[in-house]
């Protein structure tokens, strides 16, 4: 199904106007940002980008219009995913027509699937919708509720959805992490999502991270990767634990992508506010975030290449 991910994943957020609508101007300046800022890959329309809370004629017009941007540059990750499995295979079948490299889909959330097979026999039906396109399974426990355990979920996978590359596996459970690794020959891709634990993913073997704070900082994490490639791990933690202070700092003030939205309109990418029921920066957060990005370590890692 196609070649391994490696490297740095930046899950894009959706530009927005003032008013909540989509703000399609922004996405091919947000798109030559990441490319020049060394990420290996786009994912789209996932918790960062708020597509749960996109309409889905919306999600199809921010997939075209993200496929449109990249022009071939980078491979494009579409997260399909939606309480309506079928609504979920049509996004699907959006993505490959629309000219997506992959696809992604988390667990229905509402009724929520109760074990392996049924979450199993929701995945395959999604993934049906784009057959041509890898499938990555978006497990992020703390937003969907499912919790079943993945190494599970990849060795019945491996028969029962024939275009299953591997997980987006946004959870600290870094042990469940490492068994998805090693899982059937190691044949699958597991995309760690975590930022702020990059450094622990790598320890047990990973090759491809997908992550928010990538939009910004993404030359920290690839010095996180080059220094653990290298055997310098001092170098490395260091770095790691100025991801740490950062994603603090952010959740300080307001949470987390609704900060970091913040954080792109001051580097020039204004990608508007939030959608309810996401909450909006507070007042007077704005000066705070500013004031604390300029007496850290990070203005440097976030400077326009």
């Amino acid at each position: 199904m196609g070649e391994s991910l490696t490297g740095l994943v930046a899950a894009a957020y959706t530009p927005m106007f003032e008013d909540g609508s989509l703000n399609l101007a922004m996405v091919p300046k947000i798109v030559d940002r990441l490319v020049s800022i060394g990420v290996s890959g786009i994912y789209v329309c996932g918790s960062t980008g708020e597509g749960p809370s996109l309409t889905g004629e919306e999600r199809k017009i921010l997939a075209e219009t993200f496929v449109g941007a990249v022009n071939g540059r980078l491979p494009i990750i579409v997260q399909v995913g939606h309480n309506s499995v079928r609504e979920a295979k049509d996004l699907a079948a959006h993505a490959q027509s629309a000219g997506a490299d992959m696809i992604s889909a988390n667990a229905p959330s509402y009724f929520k699937p109760a074990d392996a097979g049924s979450l199993l026999r929701s995945m395959a039906e999604v993934a049906q919708g784009a057959p041509r396109l890898p499938f990555y399974y978006y497990h992020i426990p703390a937003y969907t509720g499912v919790s079943i355990d993945m190494v599970e979920f990849l060795e019945k996978g491996e028969q029962e959805i024939p275009a299953l590359a591997g997980i987006k596996f946004s959870s600290p459970a870094i042990s469940e992490f490492q068994a998805c690794l090693d899982c059937c020959g190691g044949k699958f891709d597991v995309l760690w999502g975590c930022d702020d634990m990059l450094l622990s993913a790598l320890a047990v073997g990973a090759k491809a991270a997908v992550g928010s704070t990538y939009n910004v900082v993404a030359p920290l994490y690839l010095r996180i990767i080059e220094s653990f490639e290298e055997g310098c791990l001092e170098e490395a933690r260091r770095c790691q634990q100025l991801s740490v202070q950062f994603v603090r700092m952010l959740n300080r003030h307001a949470p987390l992508h609704t900060s970091l939205k913040e954080v792109m309109k001051l580097m020039g990418l204004d990608c508007g506010g939030v959608r309810l029921p996401q909450q909006p920066l507070p007042e007077g957060a704005s000066e705070k975030i500013r004031a604390d990005l300029e007496e850290s370590a990070m203005m440097e890692w976030m400077a326009l290449r």
